[in-house]
């Protein structure tokens, strides 16, 4: 059974999903009463579920008029999602925002679920065996080497970036 956060959040992109412009402004108060929950319930699934890592923009107006705008990101091509998402990673990565940005790489079709497993093995807190600061930065960094590869061959570069192929190489 799913949970009132996986209930609200579909909901919400329900709603994201009907607008052509991809914003859609809500009331706090009323979606609460929609699901007949607490308001701050509200908040979590946004500031959770709605981040930049996953396409989003969200900002507010409090008071008694106030709403929340969400507004999905879509980039104009894979390119400037790949570089997009490179600059985002360039403070360092939490586990959290990896799997986010990996999510709406898979969402975009960018990644296949093979992909993406492999890359959610590679930047995984327990292949990194390093403590905090120095795991998020090394994690980002791993992801920030991927996507470029990614973005190199969406641009049309060659998949085998050695100048040879896996068979019948120079030293093979």
């Amino acid at each position: 059974m799913r949970n009132i956060s996986d209930i609200i959040e579909g909901y919400l992109k329900s709603i994201l999903e009907q607008e052509q412009d991809g914003m859609a402004e809500i009331k706090r108060s009323e979606v609460a009463e929609k699901f007949q929950c607490v308001p701050s319930q509200i908040n979590y699934v946004i500031k959770t579920r709605f981040t930049t890592e996953r396409g989003y923009m969200v900002e507010s107006k409090r008071g008694g008029g106030g709403y929340i705008r969400i507004v999905r990101i879509r980039p104009n091509s894979r390119i400037e999602l790949l570089d997009q998402v490179v600059r985002g990673l360039d403070g360092g990565s939490t586990q959290s925002m990896a799997e986010d940005v990996i999510r709406r790489l898979i969402d975009e079709d960018v990644l296949t679920e093979r992909e993406a497993n492999l890359i959610h093995a590679a930047v995984h807190r327990q292949t990194l065996m390093s403590q905090l600061p120095e795991r998020d930065l090394l994690r980002s960094r791993i992801l920030q080497a991927m996507l470029r590869t990614l973005k190199y061959e969406a641009a049309g570069g060659p998949s085998d970036k050695q100048g040879g192929s896996a068979k019948g190489g120079k030293d093979n």
